[in-house]
């Protein structure tokens, strides 16, 4: 095992990944920007190093002055966590040229999946389930056109180097279909600097389910279970649950089998998540995208599991076995993560500023993963995730009643705070019956 990791990111998850380090005993590096010089990962880690201004280009995601952090630091390894550079394979590159530990995925892993057009074909060829789409970029909008007239209405127009619920479109028609494919191609090369642009079959009524896969050291790939990420606003994941509601042994064993195909062939190392659409009417379910990285969401494997995540990341990077047996994974109870997040809770506009109020929930199976503290500022700069909220219970019921509970009892005041739409879900007969989909917030707002 390495002993000093240079944690590449800002905020709740690297205080996440500092907090692991360091039980392991081992030494964690921060690096912050000019404006998260006051937050408590910065004062938690071993050391922290300044690397720019608030600009995520000239900090967080400058490879140059991250691996100069490293190197000052003496850091023996990378953790990126999610986000920035955690799914870049050019930086996970330039970490081992560095000669230093990447601990993700390799950069051949991430580069494949990381395109949509090729993670699509690979894990077709390895026998995953597809939705009807196109497998090559399409050239322009009147071949979109065709592309989708042959698919079938409505189509998802999709950036293909896209990733966290960016760059997607859904078209009804032919006109609709020329029209998202000139702004989704426009937005996929000013923002990922790749116009390559694909077409799927969008179902309507569908939800969101990814499988939580480990690559072991050994070679294996192994499935953790299932996550139902449906309550989605704008292709952006709120709340997160698992095991599903929606999938029962049989189909589970179905989905963990083609994630681990997925897995396999890339020959997938480290943490991922392969992500799929369900159809609860028939239980079929075809793929979507792998992310390469530690997910948001993992809390709710952690805590159905009992599987440190971040350890076990560092462990299989290091070489190591994983600390638990990959054949006998226990997997008890239910586990609900909401994202509280600095935006208004009816149309979900991020409201940045300084906390006045910061009261974090307490009980059994409560936990919270938090970026901020009472006093600090929430700057514009950054995602607006403020904390994790994670309950855990026996069954889905109590873990419902305890998040209820944990919501009423978390008090921010300053920003403005998601909180009360949580509230309001816990109490949707909808969600609370478990018969949802991914258009439930939609319902919601209206």
């Amino acid at each position: 095992m390495f002993e000093t990791v240079l944690v590449a990111n800002r905020g709740e998850i690297a205080r996440r990944v500092i907090r692991t380090v360091q039980r392991l005993g081992l030494r964690a590096v921060a690096v912050y920007s000019e404006a998260d010089a006051g937050l408590p990962f910065v004062k938690e880690a071993d050391e922290a190093l300044p690397i720019g201004p608030a600009a995520p280009a000239s900090s967080y995601r400058d490879a140059a002055a991250l691996l100069e952090a490293a190197r000052q630091a003496g850091a023996d390894a990378v953790h990126p966590g999610y986000g920035f550079l955690a799914e870049d394979a050019g930086f996970a590159a330039q970490v081992v040229e560095a000669g230093l530990t990447w601990v993700g995925p390799d950069a051949s892993a991430i580069r494949r999946m990381g395109d949509k057009i090729s993670a699509r074909s690979l894990v077709e060829a390895a026998g995953v389930p597809v939705s009807r789409g196109t497998n090559s970029p399409v050239a322009d909008a009147s071949a979109a056109r065709a592309a989708a007239d042959d698919i079938g209405y409505p189509v998802m127009v999709k950036a293909s180097a896209g990733g966290g619920g960016m760059g997607m479109a859904v078209a009804g028609d032919a006109a609709a279909v020329e029209a998202e494919f000139a702004r989704v191609q426009a937005f996929a090369e000013r923002t990922f600097g790749d116009p390559a642009v694909l077409l799927e079959r969008f179902f309507p009524r569908v939800r969101h389910v990814e499988v939580q896969i480990l690559g072991l050291a050994d070679g294996r790939v192994v499935a953790l279970g299932e996550r139902d990420c449906s309550v989605q606003r704008r292709n952006q994941k709120l709340a997160e649950e698992s095991p599903s509601p929606a999938v029962d042994a049989q189909l589970r064993a179905r989905m963990e089998q083609a994630a681990v195909r997925a897995g396999e062939a890339v020959g997938y190392r480290n943490a991922g998540t392969v992500e799929c659409l369900l159809d609860t009417e028939t239980g079929d379910f075809v793929f979507l995208e792998m992310n390469t990285r530690l997910q948001v969401e993992h809390p709710v494997t952690e805590l159905v599991t009992g599987i440190d995540l971040v350890e076990a990341q560092l462990r299989i990077a290091a070489g190591e076995d994983v600390g638990f047996d990959p054949d006998a994974v226990q997997r008890r109870g239910h586990a609900v993560e909401l994202r509280v997040n600095a935006e208004d809770p009816q149309r979900f506009l991020p409201g940045p500023g300084t906390i006045t109020t910061w009261r974090e929930p307490q009980g059994p199976g409560v936990r919270v993963d938090a970026g901020y503290a009472e006093g600090d500022t929430v700057t514009p700069f950054y995602d607006s995730l403020l904390a994790k909220l994670v309950v855990w219970g026996p069954d889905r019921g109590e873990a419902l009643r305890r998040a209820r509970s944990a919501v009423a009892g978390f008090a921010v005041a300053g920003p403005k705070c998601n909180l009360p739409f949580f509230a309001e879900l816990l109490d949707l007969p909808e969600f609370v019956s478990g018969d949802y989909d991914t258009g439930i917030v939609g319902r919601m707002r209206g």
